[in-house]
């Protein structure tokens, strides 16, 4: 096109061809935006009204954001005139060959959708997987985030996470503290048990039912070695295992038991 010859009618014919068509996909836009809002709060009310789970409902509201915002970009496309046919299709080509190169991504996809179907966490369970252990914070459509015990925060790929083993510390509602506690050869096995049940009877974040156990489980090379195990709901196992672990160290002390330690013996040589 000579754009030297076009009068000033039709720059302003251009302008006002192309003015309103960019307005148009602006109202669109803002209009679209706020319809997405409405239709995202409306399904909201439905799957809190049929309890869908924290965890379910945060990945289909994410989901549904994306697939109104796609649907809401293509519209404003063929507003201002990009064939939206030819877009498709290119779109479609565009996504095989983003999909062919992106195979992990989907692959996160469909792990994302498996923790949705079989549930194995939600939303505040204490997880260990993959090597992590941490609060479920958030199920993605991609990746699930993790609150690590040192408040840090972990992002875990969903098809690792679906594929790989998953310690679900919160399901069962109780955790088993297992602690190991080493007495001198010298000590006497019946009052080092005595001493070690009271200290888990008294604490009154150890379960009874479960109850606790206190039994030999080794005889190291330079200690007795007892297996402590109390039990407690999964919030307090912390709380109850440095709790009990410095209890144990007063009332042994009191007791008058020894906790051997390592010795060295030097040895000189004459001559």
């Amino acid at each position: 096109m000579d754009f030297e010859n076009i009068n000033m009618e039709k720059w302003i014919e251009l302008g006002m061809d192309y003015g309103i068509k960019v307005l148009t996909a602006i109202a669109i836009w803002v209009i679209g935006s706020w319809a997405i809002k409405l239709i995202l709060k409306g399904a909201i009310k439905v799957m809190n009204k049929n309890d869908y789970g924290e965890s379910l409902e945060k990945f289909l509201l994410n989901l549904l954001n994306w697939v109104l915002k796609i649907v809401l970009i293509v519209t404003i496309l063929g507003t201002v005139g990009v064939e939206t046919t030819s877009f498709a299709a290119i779109l479609a080509s565009v996504g095989l060959a983003i999909g062919l190169a992106l195979q992990g991504s989907l692959g996160n996809f469909a792990g994302g959708v498996l923790l949705m179907i079989f549930k194995p966490i939600k939303i505040g369970d204490l997880i260990e997987a993959q090597g992590e252990i941490g609060v479920v914070k958030e199920i993605e459509i991609f990746t699930t985030k993790l609150t690590g015990l040192s408040n840090k925060e972990i992002i875990i790929p969903n098809a690792s996470l679906s594929n790989g083993n998953i310690v679900n510390y919160t399901t069962e509602g109780t955790r088993r503290v297992d602690l190991t506690i080493g007495v001198s050869y010298d000590a006497d096995i019946k009052q080092t048990k005595d001493v070690l049940m009271q200290v888990l009877v008294a604490h009154p974040k150890v379960l009874k039912d479960p109850a606790p156990t206190v039994n030999v489980s080794e005889l190291a090379d330079s200690s007795v070695n007892f297996a402590v195990r109390p039990w407690c709901n999964t919030e307090h196992y912390w709380d109850v295992y440095f709790d009990v672990t410095e209890h144990v160290k007063e009332a042994l002390d009191a007791a008058g038991i020894e906790i051997p330690y390592p010795h060295q013996v030097e040895i000189q040589k004459q001559g």
